[in-house]
């Protein structure tokens, strides 16, 4: 699984405005609602949702990585979303360092097998220091998609 094959150039923000935590999931969000990915009338569930689990434990994994992620009732398959912040926003990652690259996922209820290989292959992916440095050079969404689909990528070495 490619971090690309769970994207669209749509689903992709190259340069978020939101510069703190809780304003960059809404930002993310609002993106997937006005694009068609997620059902208006589900949105405020699932900010709901996003809140509360970023109230149990941050999901800034660190390296600049933070991947908030919830479940919904509202979709049939997953949904994702990413966001690349030049100016970093404060996740309270585990290594305390500013989160400059956020994966939002979204999983059909009850798909909690979906939801842990959906966080590994993220992780994996962006564990990849190679892969960071070229998502830091990417000038747009298309290219964020190229690097995201390579084959840096699909190793996550």
């Amino acid at each position: 699984m490619t971090l690309a094959s769970l994207l669209s150039p749509d689903r992709v923000i190259p340069d978020l405005e939101a510069t703190d935590h809780w304003p960059t999931i809404v930002e993310l969000v609002e993106h997937l609602v006005e694009g068609n990915h997620f059902p208006e009338h589900a949105k405020d569930d699932l900010l709901v949702a996003l809140r509360n689990r970023e109230d149990q434990r941050s999901t800034g994994i660190g390296g600049g990585i933070a991947i908030p992620h919830c479940f919904s009732d509202a979709i049939d398959e997953v949904v994702t979303i990413f966001g690349r912040s030049e100016a970093g926003v404060d996740f309270s990652a585990v290594d305390r360092a500013l989160v400059h690259y956020i994966v939002l996922f979204i999983v059909p209820a009850q798909q909690h097998g979906t939801h842990l290989k959906t966080l590994a292959a993220i992780a994996k992916i962006l564990n990849s220091a190679e892969v960071r440095n070229q998502l830091s050079e990417a000038e747009n969404s298309a290219e964020i998609m190229e690097v995201l689909g390579s084959p840096a990528a699909a190793a996550g070495d």
